[in-house]
Parts: C-alpha cells; sequence; structure tokens
C-alpha cells in the first residue's frame, strides 16, 4: 500500500528514543523526510521551555521545508497520587504536555491549511479513558490534551488537516520499565494483564501513525485510537 508520504516534511517530538524514534524510523521507511526533536538528539528542545518550542518550526523548515506531519510525544511527568505533587510539578506536566502542543500547531497550522493537507498526531494515552492508578499527573494533563485535540479536529476539518490521538498502551519502553522496576517486571505484569500477552513494540506503534499521516487515513479524524493489545475494557 502506497501511503503517499514521500518527501512529505515531519517533526517528531520525542523522537530519539522509544515510541517516537519507532515514529520516525515508520514515517522515514514511507519515504518522509523526517526531523526528531528530544532534550538531547536532533532539534534540541525541552518541552517546557515553552520559547524554544515556538522557535522549533522554524528550524526545521529553514532545514527540510514546512512541516507537513507533526507528531506531539513528550515523556510523561513522575508519579505520584493525586495530592503528592506540588504546583510546580502541575504547571511543568501542564506547559509539557498541553502548551507546548498548542505553540507547535500554532505555528504550522496556518501553512498547512494554506496548503489544503497536514497531519497532527498525538502521542496520549490509554489514561485518558481509563485513569491509570498512581499516575495522576499524566492523568489530568492528557486528559486536557485530548480536550484540546478533540476541538482542533472538529474547527479545521474540511481544511484537509487531519487531527488524531493514539491511546498509548504498555509498549517496551525505558519509561514502563521505570515505572515498573525492570523490563522484566513490566513483561511479567503483561503477560497477564493484557490480552495479547505482551508488550507493544515501537515499531508497531508507528505502523500506526504512518498510516494516520497517509493519504489513505483523510477521513479519519478527531478520533482517539486505543493501542494497547486489548487492555482498555470501556471501549
Amino acid at each position: 500500500m502506497d501511503l503517499g508520504l514521500s518527501g512529505r516534511v515531519a517533526l517528531v517530538m520525542g523522537g530519539s528514543a522509544g515510541i517516537g524514534r519507532g515514529i520516525a524510523e515508520a514515517l522515514e521507511r514511507e519515504g518522509a523526510r523526517v526531523a526528531i526533536s528530544s532534550r538531547s538528539a536532533g532539534y534540541r528542545c525541552d518541552t517546557t521551555d515553552l520559547d524554544a518550542v515556538a522557535a522549533l518550526p522554524a528550524r526545521v523548515k529553514a532545514e527540510l521545508g514546512p512541516i507537513e506531519i507533526l507528531v506531539t510525544n513528550t515523556g510523561g511527568p513522575p508519579a505520584g497520587t493525586a495530592l503528592s505533587a506540588d504546583l510546580d510539578a502541575w504547571r511543568t506536566a501542564y506547559d509539557s504536555l498541553v502548551l507546548a502542543p498548542r505553540v507547535l500547531i500554532e505555528a504550522v497550522l496556518p501553512g498547512m491549511t494554506e496548503r489544503g493537507w497536514g497531519r497532527i498526531i498525538n502521542v496520549g494515552s490509554t489514561s485518558t479513558v481509563e485513569p491509570i492508578v498512581g499516575l495522576t499527573l499524566s492523568n489530568a494533563h492528557r486528559m486536557a490534551a485530548v480536550g484540546f485535540f478533540k476541538s482542533l479536529a472538529t474547527e479545521v476539518a474540511g481544511s484537509g488537516v487531519t487531527v488524531n490521538t493514539v491511546a498509548t498502551g504498555n509498549f517496551a519502553t525505558d519509561r514502563l520499565a521505570s515505572l515498573f522496576g525492570s523490563m522484566e517486571a513490566a513483561e511479567a505484569n503483561a503477560a497477564v494483564n493484557i490480552p495479547v500477552g505482551r508488550l507493544g513494540r515501537p515499531e508497531e506503534y508507528g505502523d500506526l501513525v504512518a498510516f494516520l499521516a497517509s493519504e489513505r487515513a483523510a477521513f479519519l479524524t478527531g478520533a482517539v485510537l486505543p493501542l494497547d493489545g486489548g487492555a482498555l475494557r470501556s471501549t
């Protein structure tokens, strides 16, 4: 299947490792020109520095061209209970998970609508459907992000720009290993609690995002798509 991505310019946030790397590699395999951004590699940028985030699309445009595919992805905030994090931690999580995507989209959306084509894909979490115990900051702010993305999807639906969120389950990443204490513990949990009996692989995630970014997905927008091996019980 030709996804129609050859030559398209994509920016993948958090693209140096884990799910972000899986996405970047999938887009590259389909012929896209991919810029990755992270705190340590590629177009370096910390998503809590909103001024740096706002300047990032212009940096990519100067070297690769205007961004046609934007993947908003960032590592989750620290674990904690409902009242264990202080207000500074809440503000940092809000900046990273809600305001940083909003700032990026403000920079790239006018060009997308002018050209009549664009794809915006948010790496979210199953916590937007079923909150995860011990991840209050992620639960709260990822829900807020979905509210923004679904609102935006409706507003731009007739412009050739689609906006979708992937509700991410448990994938074999360093982040998940840290939450469970080790990758072995995460795999053991998956064997019992995920219907398919294993963790997801970043390359599988990349394949879904490549489809969402494609010409073939032009009628799919405003969705929250679970990618979790069947773990969610309520969708």
